[in-house]
Formats: C-alpha cells, structure tokens, sequence
C-alpha cells in the first residue's frame, strides 16, 4: 500500500477551509500527490504535505523581526543615523521652537481647528424661513 493511486484518501490541510481535511488524489507526479481535491468543499489544490503554512500576520512578525535585528545590531549600541539628528533648539527669547533654516515650524498653523476651538460651526442642514 506504499504505492499512491488516483482517489486515494490523504490528509491534508484544504487552504479554502483553512484546516486539516481528508482529501482525495487528482494528479500524481513522480510517485508523489501533486494535486488533491478537498472532500469537504471540493476544493482542488496543489499538495502541501500536511503541512500547515504560516498565517500571514505570523509572516508580518517575522519580518519585522528580522528588520528590527538587521537594522540595530545589539541593544545598547546607538546607530550613527541617530548621532547625527539633533532635535531644533527652543529660542529662548520668544519660546518659539525653529527649524533648521530658522523659520518657525508649520506644525502651528497645521492644525487651525485646534487654535479655534472656540468658533462652532453650524451642524446640519441650514433652516429655511
């Protein structure tokens, strides 16, 4: 019974039901299941040797990982990247804090909803009279 035929009953896991299902034969190449049908949702799809893949959000973790330990080395040692980024200096005389070029940054005019907090703004439909 070693050998493989067409319809035979294997396990697998069925990516349509997102689980391990019995599954039928369809195509075998060189003695091995290429593809199998699902015999729950008759879904057709190469073989994956009953093997569960990773979800994708385990994917995501993995690569940010790996870029987390790429990028910094070890903890403890500081990047020459941050060395060099200096945050603007606050000027003492009006309290303003400047960019590089010396212009005050734009964050305070960014956001006018928050300077006028105290203006409202009609809400709805305007009346007819």
């Amino acid at each position: 019974m070693d050998e493989l035929r067409l319809g035979d009953i294997i396990d697998d896991y069925c990516i349509k039901c997102r689980r391990m299902t019995n599954h039928a034969i369809v195509s075998i190449v060189a003695g091995e299941a290429a593809k199998v049908r699902c015999r729950s949702c008759y879904h057709d799809h190469t073989y994956l040797k009953e093997q569960i893949p990773p979800s994708k959000k385990d994917l995501k973790k993995l690569e940010l990982f790996n870029a987390v330990l790429a990028g910094s080395g070890a903890p403890g040692t500081g990047s020459s990247e941050t060395d060099e980024e200096t945050p603007p200096a606050a000027d003492s005389e009006n309290g303003e804090a400047h960019a590089e070029n010396g212009e005050p940054h734009a964050s305070d005019s960014e956001h006018p909803e928050v300077q006028s907090a105290d203006a409202k703004k009609p809400r709805g439909r305007a009346k007819k009279v």
